[in-house]
């Protein structure tokens, strides 16, 4: 398996996270996605796993609907998210290798799927999935795109904090090699506090796969697939453990 790179955005730069992909952005995305979780498995779901939870901004919003224990490999980003969800059980660990020895209704692996780009690396983290998931339980799974819907983009933003911190980004998403599988994302940061303005970059690498080895993929691990194209055009998969 391919090492995940490390980040600053992940690491020391994690606290400004709050500042770039707050709660407030995951309203409509949660509202979407609730009723595709609810539905996923066999009987009326209570727990939910989510692997790659980072700062659990998406979480925010599903907590009133199921107990979830929400797990990252970055302790600076799973110290975002118990400040944003102290209610929440918080685990340390990478999608490729937890083991909790336990079950839950729902396994969900939003954008941090991304990070893994190789095909062994998927298999290994939709393993993780299918062993943390009970039979007749349900998987989401929502990689930013496909390989059939990646396009170069570039977009903008942030947001000024209570405490006078301000962040604005630039993110750049572009493929040097269409034939390979990886595309990358570079990101520029611009960072206030009080009068003193610094600028950050960062470098992340993601994985792009066709549909057609996703559904191979999370039909190995054990689960019956299907997708739709969500209000943003991003492919969701969900599938339940047979």
């Amino acid at each position: 398996m391919s090492p995940v790179e490390p980040h600053k955005l992940y690491g020391e730069l994690a606290t400004w996270w709050p500042l770039l992909s707050p709660p407030s952005h995951y309203v409509e995305e949660a509202a979407d996605l609730l009723p595709r979780l609810l539905g996923a498995c066999a009987g009326k779901p209570r727990t939910l796993l989510e692997l790659g939870a980072g700062g659990g901004s998406l979480a925010f919003h599903l907590k009133a609907h199921f107990e979830l224990t929400l797990t990252d490999r970055s302790e600076a980003m799973s110290a975002v998210s118990r400040a944003v969800n102290p209610e929440c059980e918080h685990r340390s660990g990478d999608m490729r290798s937890l083991r909790l020895d336990r079950e839950f209704d729902l396994v969900l692996i939003h954008d941090a799927i991304m990070y893994l780009t190789d095909p062994d690396s998927v298999r290994a983290a939709l393993a993780t999935a299918a062993l943390h998931c009970r039979i007749g339980g349900g998987l989401a799974l929502l990689p930013d795109c496909v390989r059939e819907s990646f396009a170069p983009r570039t977009s903008t933003g942030g947001e000024d904090g209570p405490d006078g911190r301000a962040l604005r980004y630039l993110e750049w998403r572009f493929d040097r090699d269409p034939q390979d599988q990886v595309f990358e994302v570079a990101f520029a940061f611009l960072l206030r506090e009080g009068d003193a303005i610094r600028v950050e970059r960062d470098h992340h690498t993601f994985g792009l796969f066709s549909r057609e080895e996703w559904f191979g993929w999370i039909r190995e691990a054990g689960f019956a697939p299907e997708s739709r194209i969500d209000p943003w055009g991003r492919e969701v998969f969900v599938g339940r453990r047979r």
